[in-house]
C-alpha cells in the first residue's frame, strides 16, 4: 500500500492496524537500560506509601518524579 493511500485511510477514520506489522515497532527515546539505584530505608517507605495512595507500583513513583524534575530542569 502506498503512503498516499495509508494516509488516507487514516483521514477519513478508517482501520489501518492491519497495514502496520507492531512486532517492528519502537518509541523513539524510549529504550530502556535498567539501572541499579540504592536507597535510604525512609525512602523506600516513603515511595511505598506514595505508590499505594495512587495505586501504582514503585517503580512507577520514581520514573514520574525524576521525569517531572528533569522537565522542570530542562525548562
Amino acid at each position: 500500500m502506498k503512503a498516499e493511500d495509508f494516509d488516507k485511510k487514516f483521514d477519513e477514520g478508517q482501520a489501518v492496524s492491519e497495514f502496520l506489522n507492531f512486532s517492528k515497532s519502537e518509541r523513539p527515546g524510549q529504550k530502556q537500560r535498567r539501572v541499579n539505584v540504592d536507597f535510604p530505608i525512609w525512602m523506600i517507605k516513603s515511595l511505598d506509601k506514595e505508590a499505594r495512595r495512587l495505586g501504582v507500583t514503585r517503580q512507577s513513583i520514581i520514573k514520574v518524579r525524576i521525569a517531572e524534575r528533569l522537565k522542570e530542569l530542562s525548562a
